[in-house]
């Protein structure tokens, strides 16, 4: 007779560091019975009590802000703004993963159109929002923070100078996910001064009025920011 053996089920995967990071900052919020403004210990009191590096608490901590549990402000450190159950958080956070790679899809198809009808279209006022929103941006990142506001500044005064009110409303919609990106891409090491050197490329190339070279230069930055780091072990 033929060997009919069932294949052997396949384990369990088991679950990424930052995960698991995430699950343990959730139950210990929990556990401690922290809610909307109470403060978290310090990274370091935190990073030792899990036995993990600082660099590993800091990337499960900004899987948290992204979820709006809890806000990470410079020099205040990490406070809870809402409780939810691990599982949800979980849940959510493996969504995003799968979702990335989209986002990022999306973005450089419209992005980057808007980075090369800019430079076709600004005005003097477009050109000043813009360095605007870039001084603004440098500021953050030289009191040490991560730049978020400035970002989005940016990008919004690249989309307003565009002139298309069919691709504003499409960077409209993926507003919400765009942020969610952000703040993770301006979380990693070195990133925030790296992203504001493509910013300044872009406007260079806009404020030049050279439609080809704002397009790459959009089309690198957004390569950049797409290049998140993962807690995989």
């Amino acid at each position: 007779m033929p060997d009919k053996r069932l294949p052997r089920p396949r384990p369990p995967a088991r679950p990424r560091l930052y995960e698991q990071l995430v699950e343990r900052l959730c139950e210990y919020i929990r556990e401690a019975r922290l809610g909307p403004g109470d403060r978290l210990p310090a990274e370091r009191e935190l990073s030792a009590t899990l036995g993990v590096s600082r660099a590993s608490l800091s990337q499960a901590l900004v899987a948290l802000e992204v979820q709006g549990v809890i806000d990470v402000r410079h020099g205040d450190g990490a406070i809870v703004r809402r409780t939810v159950a691990e599982e949800q958080v979980l849940a959510l956070l493996r969504d995003r993963d799968n979702r990335r790679a989209e986002i990022i899809e999306a973005r450089q198809a419209l992005e980057v159109k808007l980075a090369e009808l800019a430079a076709q279209r600004r005005t003097e006022a477009d050109l000043a929002d813009i360095d605007a929103a870039l001084e603004h941006m440098r500021a953050e990142v030289r009191r040490g923070g991560r730049g978020v506001e400035g970002d989005e500044r940016f990008h919004a005064a690249v989309t307003h100078a565009a002139r298309s009110r069919l691709l504003a409303r499409m960077m409209a919609e993926i507003s919400p996910m765009i942020a969610e990106t952000r703040l993770e891409s301006l979380s990693q090491p070195e990133r925030p001064t790296a992203s504001l050197a493509g910013h300044e490329r872009i406007a260079d190339a806009i404020r030049a009025g050279d439609p080809r070279r704002a397009a790459d230069a959009m089309r690198a930055h957004l390569l950049l920011v797409s290049d998140v780091e993962r807690l995989e072990s």
